[in-house]
């Protein structure tokens, strides 16, 4: 099969506000450093897919199809990888391109239904709601590069669209499961619309939007819906929010809709919502998801099935320069991340010898074509304005998460007591909670301890990746205890934990009370045991105090202060003493003292390693003492 010859004029835009019913062609355009970054990983990553695609034309169930070396099967939505494809194929004329995009869609039968809805797995009782993001990523596919298509091919993919566009105008409405959808529909259905010329498309889209407006959080007008039911609040009255599938999901469709649409009202509310989701940005260009409500799928750069952050920030650039910031710096994170052609979910599976699922690549591809199909707006992406994170300002506190974070000038760290969880009625806590430390990041060490989901289990069965070692070991730092029948308690089973905050000299205070609780959250034998946690923050350094408030409890084994380190496999550490233990790493060192004898936890591998966020740690522990108010100190200090 042979593709049609690149025809070099300017791309028609959906964001110059002026949608063109027509094919476009790819131009040639003046380079700039981002846009350099983002076409060498997208053909990186159009390549590594090509190399795990079934081509097997004696097995349609199997032809066409991506397989993951990570789950060992054959993830549905593999098919969006078909827009990736064909911006390859068009930029390139190189045929294995269009072929690998004929294929994919090819095999996207087995997945389709009577319905015009593509399903999750290879199975019609299995989740349908992913259509919406198929559809899109066949609208953009089409409507950039289907004038390379056979004219048979392309009118086939066009009726597809349309079936699928019909199921989301049937379906889809704004509270029918996680906001995600919802938000991602008025995109669709705008986008499917105009491609197709369907007017009812186009009506429902600005009906739905006209609703958007009530899922923006007070005062920071971050965007909720992200649990079971989307509006549920918890008893804190907090409303389920996660950033990672707000910022690499529903902010890319309400940012395309409202830019097709000249939606000048939601661009403003859209704004404002990106100003607050941006505070939680690193400075290395992850994304600090260690409270949110879907924590299961953190990834660190974003979340394991989302699509990335590039189209809502990129797109947005010209209006508040650290938008484009955010989109430079996690592009290159996800470079960083990647080996072998494919997307890693953490930054330490390589160094820990974990396979990486497909599904982050061909998801991730999708926005990166997405920029490239839109180049004026490359023009205005750079690095030059700094992110709040990059900022020292001391704390702030998010009243709608009960979430503070704290900025100095090296050291940035997250303190939690969020309470909303992912379901409505199920104690199975996901996040950092319990005012326990989320993350704590210095800008020589990158991350030096991220909080992981206290149990490791499979919310999604079929969009995570199995805990590897055969050990489950906590990322988050904790107090920890046992009962007498090897029960585990823990203040990160806390949601009724007490934080306040305050500013001291040079140093920034959190302190919180909390209790031990189980995964049911009960305490031992029903008995009180409060201690207090007390955080002090400067620039180079976290000192972290515990403190027994109530009387040691008859059946309580082995209290103790748990704090993960984050050091890679080839990190050296060193015990310097009883009380000191150092990791040696390529800018800095770092030293972990306390003012009683700390242990580093014997474990099964080298390293304990967490598919949440992907990371590589020691353990290090500090027995509590049986006295009240007998406070056990441990500092953390980076080392130049």
């Amino acid at each position: 099969m042979t593709t049609s010859a690149c025809v070099g004029s300017t791309v028609m835009s959906p964001f110059n506000l002026a949608f063109s019913s027509g094919r476009n062609a790819l131009g040639v355009h003046q380079h700039s450093d981002y846009q350099h970054l983002v076409s060498e990983l997208l053909k990186t990553w159009c390549d590594g897919m090509i190399q795990h695609q079934i081509v097997d034309k004696t097995k349609p169930e199997l032809h066409g199809a991506l397989w993951c070396p990570a789950c060992q099967k054959i993830h549905g939505r593999c098919m969006d990888a078909v827009y990736p494809f064909m911006h390859m194929a068009h930029k390139t004329n190189e045929e294995k391109y269009l072929n690998a995009a004929i294929m994919a869609m090819q095999w996207a039968e087995n997945v389709t239904k009577e319905d015009g809805s593509w399903t999750v797995i290879p199975d019609p009782k299995s989740w349908a709601g992913i259509t919406v993001f198929g559809a899109i990523a066949v609208a953009e596919a089409l409507h950039y590069h289907g004038s390379i298509l056979p004219s048979d091919v392309e009118k086939m993919w066009t009726l597809r669209l349309a079936a699928a566009a019909d199921y989301i105008y049937k379906t889809f409405d704004l509270t029918f499961t996680n906001i995600n959808y919802g938000a991602t529909a008025i995109y669709a259905l705008n986008l499917i619309g105009k491609e197709l010329g369907e007017d009812k498309y186009i009506k429902r889209s600005r009906e739905l939007a006209k609703g958007i407006s009530a899922f923006f959080t007070t005062p920071n007008k971050l965007i909720y819906g992200e649990g079971k039911p989307s509006q549920y609040k918890s008893k804190k009255g907090l409303l389920p929010v996660d950033l990672g599938y707000n910022v690499e999901e529903t902010l890319n469709g309400l940012v395309m809709y409202a830019r097709l649409e000249n939606d000048k009202e939601l661009l403003g509310l859209l704004t404002e919502s990106m100003s607050a989701h941006l505070e939680f940005m690193l400075p290395d260009g992850g994304w600090d998801n260690s409270w949110g409500t879907r924590h299961a799928k953190w990834s660190y750069w974003g979340s394991r099935t989302t699509d990335g952050c590039q189209p809502a920030f990129g797109l947005m650039a010209d209006v508040k320069p650290e938008f484009a910031t955010a989109a430079f710096l996690n592009t290159e994170l996800l470079a960083k991340c990647t080996s072998n052609g494919l997307l890693h979910g953490g930054p330490h599976y390589v160094s820990h010898g974990v396979q990486p699922c497909i599904h982050h690549t061909f998801a991730h591809a999708k926005p990166l074509a997405t920029m490239l199909d839109n180049v004026p707006a490359l023009k205005n992406i750079t690095k030059n304005a700094p992110i709040p994170r990059q900022h020292s300002y001391g704390i702030k506190h998010f009243a709608e998460l009960d979430v503070w974070l704290v900025a100095k000038n090296g050291l940035k760290a997250t303190v939690s007591s969020y309470d909303s969880l992912y379901k409505e009625g199920n104690q199975q806590i996901q996040q950092a909670t319990g005012g326990a430390i989320g993350l704590l990041w210095h800008k020589l060490s990158g991350p030096i301890m991220v909080a992981s989901m206290p149990k490791y289990y499979m919310v999604e069965v079929n969009n995570q990746q199995a805990q590897p070692d055969g050990e489950d070991i906590a990322l988050t730092p904790r107090i920890e205890t046992y009962n007498d029948k090897g029960e585990w308690f823990t203040n990160l089973y806390d949601l009724e934990a007490q934080v306040s905050s305050y500013n001291k000299n040079e140093s920034s205070i959190v302190e919180v009370t909390a209790q031990l609780k189980n995964d049911h959250s009960q305490t031992i034998s029903g008995n009180i045991n409060r201690f207090k946690l007390h955080y002090q923050f400067s620039n180079d350094a976290l000192t972290v105090s515990v403190q027994r408030l109530s009387a040691q409890l008859r059946n309580e084994r082995n209290t103790r202060l748990t704090l993960p380190i984050v050091a890679t496999s080839n990190e050296r550490v060193v015990q310097l003493s009883e009380r000191k233990i150092a990791i040696i790493k390529d800018k800095c060192s770092i030293l972990i003292e306390g003012n009683i004898p700390i242990s580093r936890r014997e474990t099964k591998q080298k390293r304990v390693f967490n598919m949440v966020p992907g990371v590589e740690a020691i353990i290090i522990d500090a027995k509590l003492s049986a006295q009240i108010n007998q406070a056990v100190s441990c500092s953390i200090r980076v080392m130049t």
